[in-house]
């Protein structure tokens, strides 16, 4: 199983950027495809997750009405549209996949659940 993001880069404060996530390996019949984010001397923060079978998504509040999760089921690809970007947003980007269940609303956000990890993409956004 291998995930690969990108799209991550420089941006300045109020700006969009969309990052993807290319899941191989897997199937989106079976898992649930989140992003993470850390910044320095952060905890890891569950921003959002998306379970493809279904279409449902889950979003933290620090981003609700921000960002967007969508995903490409022919593609094995998650986006996150990222608008009205602000400093605070700044950290690494990671998606990862945790086995779809009942209880993935309750434990989305919950990163030891989470079974595969990409690799990470910096998120910089500029005051």
């Amino acid at each position: 199983v291998q995930l690969v993001e990108s799209g991550g880069g420089l941006v300045q404060a109020g700006g969009s950027l969309k990052l993807s996530c290319v899941a191989s390996g897997l199937s989106f019949d079976d898992y649930a495809i989140g992003w993470f984010r850390q910044a320095p001397g952060k905890e890891r923060e569950g921003v959002s997750c998306i379970a493809p079978i279904d279409s449902s998504t889950y979003y933290s509040d620090s981003v609700k009405g921000r960002f967007t999760i969508s995903s490409d089921n022919a593609k094995n690809t998650v986006y996150l549209q990222m608008n009205s970007l602000k400093p605070e947003d700044t950290a690494v980007y990671y998606c990862a996949a945790i086995v779809d269940r009942v209880t993935l609303k309750i434990m989305w956000q919950t990163s030891d659940e989470y079974e595969y990890w990409g690799q990470g993409t910096q998120v910089i956004v500029s005051a």
